[in-house]
């Protein structure tokens, strides 16, 4: 990088500096034992301890975010309790730090209404973008304001869609949304670029001819706009709940389904917090309010998180299963494989219930989607963290890389909705027509 270049980047950095992780280590810690997993899982309801994946599966590593300060004790408590552990970063200011020199040179001036995968884009240009194409394209898409944020960001959903069904048969719908946590930046540009391919690339044009699409590129704009100038490492929502010591709400723990049941906490300056009560939040109000009165033909809903590879669904709130498990499993496989064959940063998904493969989690969008807004099939997708540990802080020349693995994926789940409850509902009208002129 010439000096010049480099001096401008690192002034710039100065100029907008916010909280700092400088001293703070990621630790990869493995439970063996049951004794292990208990130990480890108090640590998740304590305020300085951020999980940045979780598992309560024997065998299968946590990261764990560490203040300066609570290290000794920590390093401690693993070694005479004779954890597997070892330190992944050793600093992470001095990551972020990378990321925004990255991220510095590699930002694309975009024209108003554009898009790019080359760089990560501010939320006014997610939104610029869902109204160029409703203007360019309206024939097939349409904007609609689903809510605002607490900070009065537009919440934004994009519908594509031929038009109305032309028969009897209601086509099936996808809902998806991205960014509820929004220090997860990789999640918008996965559902961009689903909309990118879906809107102005004709070769799949035929994955709306008898689907429509419900896609919601960022339910959690302030957040989001607080980790681009503030705290990268923000992730709950920036609403002040009164009577509170600290701001935001876990917003994946605020839906009303078995709400406060396990895996959130009461604690306000708690990274899980799951608000003062259910759907307390305009966000996932935003959510609610519009499945409620639009979901009646929907039939899959993904959110995208990041990361860990994971296609998980319901249920969150225990490690039960729901009476459609089967198929839950057998198409969110689909998905995967798809997603696998397709890598070229070695993603490999594993497929589960979110409370076996991950841990328990009480008010999740997927779970209240599935079991109150009635769509029977429901996912939460971990996406990758790029072709190393870059963990959150995936850099934007994997973008690309992700973001298309990923719709080979989402092609996949199009392809068992359409048969499924399009194709092969018109064969059942088809022979029950015949049948009755017989």
């Amino acid at each position: 990088m010439p000096l010049l270049l480099l001096l401008i980047a690192l002034f710039a950095l100065k100029a907008c500096e916010g909280t700092s992780f400088e001293g703070y280590k990621v630790y990869h810690v493995t439970p063996n034992t049951l004794e292990q997993a208990k130990i480890l899982n108090a640590y998740h309801y304590e305020e300085k301890f951020d999980f940045w994946e979780e598992s309560h599966l024997l065998g299968d590593p946590s990261d764990i975010m560490v203040a300066p300060e609570d290290q000794p004790a920590f390093e401690r408590n693993l070694t005479r309790n004779l954890f597997d552990y070892s330190i992944v970063i050793d600093n992470v200011e001095r990551l972020i730090q990378q990321e925004k020199i990255e991220r510095s040179m590699t930002r694309t001036m975009l024209a108003p209404g554009q898009v790019t995968f080359s760089s990560f884009m501010r939320h006014s240009e997610h939104m610029a973008y869902l109204r160029r194409l409703a203007a360019d394209y309206p024939n097939i898409a349409t904007v609609e304001k689903i809510g605002e944020s607490y900070e009065g960001r537009d919440i934004l959903m994009l519908k594509i869609s031929s038009g109305p069904s032309e028969t009897s048969t209601p086509k099936p719908g996808i809902l998806i949304d991205a960014g509820i946590h929004c220090r997860e930046w990789i999640a918008p540009p996965v559902a961009l670029y689903i909309i990118q391919q879906l809107v102005q690339n004709s070769a799949n044009a035929h994955m709306y001819a008898n689907v429509d699409w419900y896609i919601v590129p960022n339910l959690n704009p302030d957040g989001y706009e607080f980790t681009q100038s503030n705290n990268r490492l923000w992730r709950k929502n920036r609403r002040l709940t009164e009577g509170a010591q600290c701001i935001g709400t876990d917003l994946n723990r605020n839906f009303g389904y078995y709400w406060m049941h396990a895996g959130a906490s009461q604690d306000s300056c708690s990274e899980i917090y799951a608000g003062p009560e259910a759907f307390s939040e305009p966000e996932s109000q935003a959510i609610r309010d519009w499945v409620l009165a639009n979901g009646e033909n929907l039939q899959l809903y993904l959110s995208f998180h990041s990361y860990g590879e994971m296609m998980l669904y319901p249920w969150g709130y225990a490690p039960e299963l729901p009476e459609n498990h089967e198929d839950l499993h057998y198409v969110g496989q689909l998905a995967a494989t798809a997603i696998d064959q397709a890598s070229t940063i070695n993603s490999q998904y594993r497929v589960n219930s979110s409370a076996i493969l991950l841990y328990e989690a009480a008010g999740g969008s997927d779970d209240w989607v599935k079991a109150e807004g009635k769509v029977d099939l429901s996912y939460c997708v971990e996406l990758p963290d790029g072709d190393a540990p870059f963990f959150f802080m995936i850099p934007a020349r994997q973008i690309l890389p992700a973001v298309r693995e990923t719709f080979e994926g989402v092609k996949a789940f199009h392809a068992y909705i359409e048969e499924n409850f399009w194709t092969n509902q018109e064969l059942k009208l088809t022979t029950q027509t015949l049948k009755s002129i017989d």
